[in-house]
């Protein structure tokens, strides 16, 4: 294994802890076991993101129809415009991580990055939720 190998995997194993994915953002134990079935592989890394971004996507589409009917007409207009705004800034914020000339790592940060978001957003809208 040459040193580029041995620092892009170590790189990869230490962004993807268990531990750091399990307290910070509400992501699922399946995911962080997926992670650590990897081995560092990166086909095998974006398909564990891939499966987490589908069921953090649905948690989030979830907390959005359960708070809008919670609030006022203009504020549902609001968060409407708001969340769209943010899908704007996430896809574009991941889009800008995978840097074309970047190689596999970048395609890791940029899917990484969108699954962070979204996983932050569905939080922030669950807990946004239980102030109303």
């Amino acid at each position: 294994m040459n040193l580029k190998k041995i620092f892009v995997t170590g790189f990869i194993l230490s962004c993807f802890s268990q531990a750091t994915f399990a307290e910070n953002n509400d992501l699922t134990k399946q995911f962080a076991a997926c992670m650590d079935k990897s081995g560092g592989v990166t086909a095998e890394i974006l398909d564990c993101i891939g499966s987490e971004v589908k069921y953090q996507d649905a948690r989030l589409n979830k907390a959005y129809k359960e708070l809008m009917p919670t609030l006022s007409a203009a504020r549902q207009k609001e968060l409407q415009e708001v969340q769209r705004l943010w899908i704007k800034y996430r896809d574009a914020n991941s889009s800008f991580y995978a840097d074309p000339d970047g190689g596999s790592m970048t395609r890791i940060s940029s899917n990484d990055n969108f699954l962070s978001m979204t996983a932050a957003r569905a939080k922030e809208l669950e807990d946004f939720k239980k102030l109303y």
